[in-house]
């Protein structure tokens, strides 16, 4: 009888896909015989979806760490107010207005409780590129929101669009703990179109979740949603506005996701490997000596049965001659018996070893490091051993710093500059509320200097200025104004603000005027004008002997082959 081979042919539409009916026209990665692996890389496209990643990402050991060291050094305490935050004058202040800024920045630092809360916005806005407060009119608290229940944000594209609305869902305020929404009992989000995000249930795909299905138009709000207006909502953001999520911002997370999701099936493949390969297992080698291959299984199955099996007398009745056999699985406290001939020809059993390299980790190493040096974390700051590939910047000298710790320094403050302008704003807004009209103009809210070994660095490099300086200033034809200048760093604002300073603390001593005025004369600076350093009997005429005139530099006459002769000490 002959016989013919049929084919049917495959549809590449993906109508007819293993994975599920999907449409025509859908992406490569939902295609007949794809991979969903693009899709767990690039992960949910829902917002809200995302916060839940963002939160499962966080339970890893090493972004957890990596989210801390980021906070803690970006929030230090400063020594002066006892708060994380510094004033910076832009203008001159009196010492009035510097004292009563100084007090209000305590006090409404003590009311929204930053001294405790900082890390913890500063971490949030992070982990998830936007923190959320709502502040009570009356006692001008901020109220925590959970990024979660924000449903959307309704702007004005007539004014460039200005944020004007903020639509929040489950509003239940908790004053004593400063939470406006209310935490749900258990890991399930309902999403606003009403689907629910089950981590790992039957109904998600994975960390990516079901795909919610919008309902309603973007103006529409539901029953347990409420429209709150802009000017009461204090958004902290790491948005700059040049990229396609405003007004809400983007995670230090984003950048991380693929090589997260990457250590993470590596961290399972690795654990699947080592309990189902660990184990060992044992071989039976049953000697059939010349029997034929189909008797040969039969006896193979019959030893097998015996040794799986065990005999027991039966509890139902019939005396000790009936026996029943039940399962016995194999252990490995169990000794095993097998006949042997005269010439060692007979059964055995042996071990089979089990998982190998187990202990070979390099390429989960690999990723770890990658995902530290992904969120900019020095090496020096890690475990050790957790970066053997760590650049040094080593000059050879005491109190060297390394180059990773400096770029780090400066990543935090740029990540400082996007959250200070909310705060400086907010804080302004305080003052304005109690009365204070001082001009914002002059001053600015900004976060302490990021915790790093650069400082040492730099107290190295001074040290090493001030040495060649007093070298320096010891050539009689070098300016001590030039010196300091170029030796010690000095701009010519500071240089001024030298001057000025030394004269107001010469001034106080008795009778060493005229030895503070000789010394600073010597120093290349007199305290009266240039005629009377050059002739102070003639300085003096016309004026008054106690008055002082804008310092400037003595020019010391010409010596010989013209070189300007050292200054001498005033006649």
């Amino acid at each position: 009888m002959s016989w013919k081979k049929y084919f049917t042919p495959v549809n590449q539409d993906g109508r007819s896909s293993p994975l599920g009916n999907t449409p025509a026209g859908s992406q490569a990665s939902k295609t007949n015989y794809s991979s969903y692996l693009p899709d767990v890389y690039v992960g949910s496209p829902n917002r809200v979806e995302r916060y839940l990643q963002y939160d499962t990402m966080d339970m890893d050991s090493e972004v957890n760490a990596a989210l801390d060291i980021i906070a803690e050094f970006s929030t230090q305490p400063s020594r002066e107010n006892g708060t994380p935050f510094k004033i910076n004058f832009r203008d001159k202040a009196t010492s009035v207005e510097v004292k009563l800024i100084g007090d209000y920045l305590q006090k409404w630092c003590r009311l929204q409780e930053l001294e405790t809360r900082i890390f913890r916005i500063f971490r949030n806005t992070c982990k998830y590129g936007d923190t959320f407060f709502i502040r009570d009119p009356e006692t001008k608290k901020w109220l925590y929101l959970d990024p979660g229940k924000l449903v959307k944000i309704i702007v004005n594209e007539s004014d460039g669009k200005k944020p004007e609305q903020y639509i929040i869902r489950d509003l239940n305020p908790n004053l004593h703990h400063l939470v406006v929404t209310q935490i749900n009992p258990s890991n399930q989000n309902t999403q606003p179109s009403g689907t629910a995000y089950i981590s790992g249930g039957a109904g998600a795909r994975g960390m990516t979740g079901a795909f919610p299905q919008a309902t309603g138009n973007r103006f529409s709000v539901a029953q347990n949603e409420m429209a709150i207006e802009a000017k009461h909502i204090v958004h902290i953001s790491l948005s700059e506005g040049l990229d396609n999520n405003y007004p809400f911002g983007n995670s230090l997370l984003e950048s991380v996701f693929k090589v997260y999701k990457q250590k993470e099936l590596l961290e399972d493949a690795i654990i699947i490997y080592r309990v189902q390969r660990a184990p060992e297992r044992r071989v039976f080698y049953i000697d059939v000596g010349n029997m034929p291959s189909h008797m040969a299984m039969q006896f193979v199955e019959r030893v097998k049965n015996e040794i799986h099996q065990r005999r027991i007398p039966s509890s139902t009745g019939g005396g000790t001659s009936v026996i029943d056999s039940s399962y016995n699985p194999l252990s490995i406290n169990e000794d095993y018996f097998f006949p042997q001939t005269a010439e060692g020809r007979g059964s055995k059993v042996e071990t089979l070893p089990g998982g190998t390299n187990l202990g070979e980790i390099d390429d989960l190493r690999y990723f770890t490091n990658k995902l530290f040096r992904s969120l900019r974390i020095p090496s020096s700051y890690l475990p050790t051993g957790a970066d053997d590939s760590a650049a040094v910047f080593n000059d050879g000298r005491v109190g060297t710093a390394y180059i990773q710790e400096l770029r780090f320094n400066k990543y935090l403050e740029r990540l400082q500059t996007l959250m200070e302008k909310e705060i400086d704003k907010e804080f302004k807004l305080y003052l304005f509320q109690n009365g204070i009209t001082i001009d914002d103009s002059i001053f600015g809210i900004e976060f302490n200097s990021p915790q790093n070994f650069a400082a040492y660095r730099l107290s190295e490099l001074d040290t090493q200025r001030v040495t060649t300086f007093q070298t320096v200033q010891e050539i009689p034809y070098m300016s001590k104004r030039f010196a300091m200048q170029r030796f010690l760093g000095l701009s010519q604002e500071e240089i001024m603000e030298n001057e000025r300073l030394w004269r107001e603390e010469n001034q106080d001593i008795g009778g060493n005027e005229e030895a503070a005025a000789a010394e600073l004369r010597g120093a290349g600076i007199t305290p009266g004008g240039i005629q009377d350093g050059m002739a102070p009997e003639e300085g003096m005429e016309g004026g008054d002997e106690g008055a002082v005139m804008a310092p400037t530099v003595g020019t010391p006459a010409a010596g010989p082959s013209g070189v300007p002769a050292p200054a001498g000490p005033p006649a």
